[in-house]
């Protein structure tokens, strides 16, 4: 049996990290196997790239190269745990994704689009997520949101306008992908915020013919 691929993005101050928690747990329930996972990373290789993209504060690190880094650590991750998991039939959930590349290098770095596209169907070729949420937030609230929860990586040091842009980013490809996109308002409280997300979640899982 063929698995389910989720994937779940949002800006900084989203609450990314207790909705994936959420999601996972609303699943189980259900009785799906999960597997979760998270990009960069999700490997050996991916972990040690993620250190290197995230937390080398002192390294002079070019959009380019950036964006290459990410697709590295993305072919590993797909074949390694995303394409096996599921192949044995697993849901698997993955803490950002592609469409993290088109918000934060493509729009955020404004390398464009034409770059991710060429990366993407080389390292994925056909394979798309089924699901991807979408927590939707105003930078500006969700940096507010974000400097409470400890020191900020090094994407997270980028200034109001780079996340501006990547909203915008992340806001047209749900407006190209309607149909696999599921936009979650994360403004609100977190009791709200997971409302919206067990709503989507019952619509899916009623696709795929389990009990909510």
């Amino acid at each position: 049996m063929e698995g389910v691929f989720l994937t779940l993005e949002g800006l900084e101050g989203t609450g990314k990290t207790t909705n994936l928690a959420f999601l996972t747990q609303l699943l189980e329930e259900a009785g799906a196997n999960v597997l979760v996972s998270r990009e960069p990373g999700g490997t050996q290789l991916g972990e040690a790239l993620r250190e290197l993209i995230l937390n080398r504060h002192d390294l002079q690190v070019s959009a380019m190269s950036e964006l290459l880094m990410i697709f590295a650590a993305r072919a590993q991750h797909l074949e390694q745990v995303i394409k096996p998991a599921l192949a044995e039939g697993l849901w698997v959930i993955s803490d950002r994704f592609t469409e993290a590349s088109y918000a934060y290098q493509g729009s955020g770095r404004e390398l464009g689009s034409a770059a991710v596209e060429v990366l993407e169907a080389l390292v994925q070729a056909h394979l798309q997520p089924d699901v991807t949420f979408l927590l939707d937030i105003d930078p500006e609230l969700g940096l507010r949101r974000a400097s409470a929860t400890g020191a900020p990586d090094r994407i997270e040091q980028e200034g109001l306008a780079f996340f501006e842009r990547v909203r915008s980013g992340y806001l047209s490809r749900a407006e190209q992908f309607p149909e696999r996109f599921k936009v979650v308002d994360a403004s609100p409280s977190l009791e709200q915020v997971q409302t919206q997300l067990r709503m989507h979640v019952s619509a899916l899982l009623n696709e795929k013919g389990l009990a909510t």
